[in-house]
């Protein structure tokens, strides 16, 4: 049975066991405190769930399958307590801060169904309630400045109106690629204290880099640190980033990573055990430069290789460095021992440099990385293997052997033109590799040097005895006529020398095998479970699936490339391979079936000697006596219990408490009599006599008098100026402005207004000529010519 079909089977015997519980949580009558005790005893639930580790290891080979995140969302919406262990799973690792985003209500979105663009408005304190309650399950968080999927305005927002200092609290790696200052700076947003491990991509030139630094190394204490930019280092790169003291894995893939101050602080660092370093484009020197102030120079230069003649001397060109850099390459320089504590070591560039870099490294590595420019030079490359070979052959378990970017993209653009058929593909040879008894997992996965041959998988076949885990270019095409060199049976030597060998990688042509293969025993499989063919050649299906039932009888997971959109993909190969999948597993039970029988007829198989036996027979009698008298004995036990009588006196604490409840009084008196002030004015009116001759003069006319006249009298006795300065000054102002308001702007309206109003007082009545009893008559009768007197009444201000 496959590990495929072993999954699903797991995974549909949980989702029964999970819709089991649930239905008898619908019919249980039980309290719904008791509730899961009860289904767990009715159900017999799956013990993996009530181990959480257990349960953990499954749900990540879940979401680690085909689909699995749906898978694991599914798995949490089924009950109750596989909710919180999925949504852990499902929240640990993000791609991207879309899913955080989306947490806010829609009502706050610019775009209900785009979240990425941002949001209308600020939100509330409620508003922030399934965000931080989902951040809190974030381990790991990846952004790409980059990409669109995020509006770079979402980010103010969250600085503005967070509820708390850190929304992720919790996030213990962050993955962040900027290609501005702005898009740096917003990664501070996640620099929170329980921050582990710190990725930056840096695409361009900044010049706040060493601002940004200095405040991220405030902020965290690190135990992984990479930074990747095509442009160099701060010079004061090593004194930014001293605090960060704690450091467990350093990558540094920029230029002026190689300079002696940062291999000076790299190495003074204590948990230092992973270094990944950048040696492209590098001259041998500036390798050797990373050690100057870690390693001692080791070489003692003559006393008179110095040309100072003492009186030039501040002039004299210093030797020195050109010197020990000759030493260098010749091999002389002796160097001390750095990085002792290094166990994983991951360089990039030209298979020289890395020669030059491992010399100085005498630490006993366990995983060695090298992405080197393919193809490699073959001096070089042997040079490396064996240098691999001497130093690290007693500690070293993996290795692994890729293409720098460069390399890739040459190789894409060759296989995208015409003449890609032409191309030939390179052979790497691993002949040259003596010794590694430790190692269990060799990968090499190269553009170009894709060729190797059955010599190689003998050699690695004798040279790693213990290893599990082999992948020789299984993503290589051969599109021209020459197919692969490596055959189905040549895997025989891996088979029948490395019993361990679980998984194995390569790209093969499947032709039939020999009769001594399948007559031999020694070549089959226990330990192969997984076999990977890429874009293998196959021809005769049939064949090629008696050969690998034999080679690995216990094969579980057999994988090649059927995508027709795939680059190199032959149908006529995937179809037999896919026919080889099928007959497989009943060839595999048939030999596994017909080994058991003939191994227990070989153990049921007795043994036939021929011996002689002398049947004579020889009878002796004797005459014995015996007295048996059983020995007895009587043993008694007494038990007596010891009784112990205690008396407890319970008798409880009684205090008494008064509590005085009576009420304080307090007299207090207000005097509320009210205070009265008399406050008099003394006003004495000034007197003025004055004699006015209202004599009529003789004509026989009606006198009018002048209202100018009339006016100007009011205002000569109206005029206060002329008040003794005996009365106070501001008395004197109110009287005359009093006067000015009752007396002067009364008499100043208008004469016609005076006129008519005088014309209608002297009207005659309507009734007769009975004369007016008026007092203020004027007129003259016609029939008396006597001089009427008229009286005046002159108001006068008393």
């Amino acid at each position: 049975m496959s590990s495929n079909s072993l999954f699903s089977d797991v995974l549909a015997s949980l989702f029964f066991h999970l819709r089991e519980v649930s239905n008898l949580k619908r019919k249980s009558s039980a309290p719904s405190c008791y509730r899961p005790y009860f289904v767990y005893e009715q159900t017999m639930f799956p013990t993996i769930l009530l181990d959480p580790d257990a349960a953990r290891k499954l749900l990540d080979t879940i979401i680690e399958s085909p689909n699995g995140r749906r898978s694991v969302s599914r798995l949490a919406r089924t009950c109750r307590a596989m909710c919180e262990p999925a949504l852990d799973v499902l929240w640990r690792e993000l791609d991207s801060l879309l899913p955080l985003i989306s947490l806010f209500p829609n009502n706050l979105m610019k775009r209900t169904r785009r979240p990425g663009l941002g949001l209308a408005k600020a939100p509330n304190a409620e508003d922030w309630d399934r965000v931080l309650a989902y951040g809190e399950r974030v381990r790991r968080i990846a952004y790409i400045e980059s990409s669109p999927s995020v509006s770079p305005s979402v980010f103010a927002i969250i600085a503005e109106n967070r509820p708390v200092p850190h929304i992720l609290p919790h996030l213990q790696t962050l993955i962040w690629r900027a290609d501005t200052a702005a898009g740096l700076e917003r990664s501070m947003l996640f620099l929170n204290p329980e921050l582990q491990s710190l990725i930056l991509e840096v695409g361009t030139k900044i010049p706040q880099l060493g601002v940004y630094l200095v405040n991220a190394c405030s902020h965290t204490q690190l135990t992984a640190f990479s930074f990747t930019s095509p442009t160099s280092l701060p010079d004061t790169f090593t004194d930014l980033v001293r605090s960060q003291n704690t450091l467990e894995k350093l990558a540094l893939v920029a230029p002026g990573a190689l300079s002696s101050q940062v291999g000076q602080w790299a190495a003074s660092l204590p948990a230092l055990h992973t270094l990944e370093l950048d040696l492209t484009g590098r001259s041998v020197i500036a390798v050797e430069g990373f050690f100057d102030d870690i390693v001692p120079s080791g070489a003692s230069t003559p006393s008179d290789a110095s040309s100072d003649s003492g009186v030039f001397s501040g002039d004299e060109i210093d030797f020195t460095e050109i010197k020990k850099s000759s030493l260098r390459l010749t091999g002389d320089l002796h160097s001390g021992g750095v990085f002792t504590d290094l166990r994983s070591l991951q360089l990039t560039g030209e298979v020289a440099n890395i020669a030059v870099f491992l010399k100085h490294i005498t630490s006993e590595l366990t995983n060695l990385e090298l992405v080197i420019e393919d193809p490699p030079d073959m001096a070089d490359w042997q040079d490396l293997s064996a240098l691999i070979c001497e130093r690290f052959s007693r500690t070293l378990l993996s290795l692994r052997v890729s293409a720098t970017g460069a390399s890739r993209f040459s190789e894409l653009v060759r296989s995208t033109s015409r003449g890609a058929a032409d191309q030939p593909s390179r052979h790497l040879p691993l002949q040259c590799l003596s010794s590694l008894p430790a190692l269990v997992r060799l990968e090499i996965d190269l553009p170009e040097s894709t060729v190797f041959h059955n010599e190689d998988l003998q050699c690695i076949a004798e040279t790693c005895p213990n290893i599990e885990t082999l992948r020789l270019c299984p993503m290589a095409r051969f599109p021209g006529p020459s197919g692969p060199s490596l055959t189905l049976e040549g895997i025989s030597s891996l088979t029948q020398n490395c019993k361990r060998l679980q998984n194995l990688a390569l790209v093969l042509d499947a032709r039939a095998g020999s009769a001594e293969t399948l007559n031999s025993l020694e070549v089959s499989s226990r330990s192969l479970l997984r076999l990977h063919v890429g874009h293998s050649i196959i021809n005769d299906p049939l064949h090629s699936t008696i050969l690998l039932s034999h080679l690995a009888p216990h094969l579980e997971l057999l994988k090649w490339f059927h995508e027709k959109n795939r680059p190199g993909y032959v149908e006529a190969n995937a179809q037999g391979w896919q026919k080889v999948s099928d007959w497989l597993p009943h060839l595999q039970g048939m030999r596994l079936m017909e080994r058991g029988k003939a191994l227990g007829r070989e153990a049921r198989r007795t043994e036939m000697k021929d011996q002689i036996v002398d049947a004579t027979i020889t009878k002796t009698y004797a005459n014995k006596f015996a007295h048996v008298r059983p020995k007895t004995g009587e043993q008694g036990i007494q038990s007596t219990p010891s009784l112990v009588d205690r008396m407890t006196e319970v008798k409880p604490d009684l205090l008494s408490v008064f509590v005085d409840a009576t009420p304080g009084c307090v007299e207090a008196e207000v005097d509320a009599t009210p205070k009265c002030t008399h406050q008099s004015v003394g006003v004495e009116p000034m007197m003025t006599d004055a004699e006015v001759d209202a004599t009529p003069p003789a004509e026989t006319k009606s006198m009018e008098t002048s209202f100018d006249e009339t006016a100007h009298l009011f205002q000569k006795y109206g005029d206060l100026h002329a008040i003794p300065s005996a009365f106070p000054t501001v008395l004197t102002g109110l009287l005359a402005l009093a006067c000015r308001i009752f007396l002067t702007y009364p008499f100043s309206i208008p004469k016609h207004m005076l006129d008519k109003s005088l014309s209608m007082l002297h009207a005659p009545k309507t009734n007769g000529n009975e004369p007016s009893d008026e007092k203020y008559e004027l007129q003259l009768s016609p029939s008396h010519s006597t001089v009427s007197t008229t009286t005046y009444d002159i108001p006068v201000c008393q």
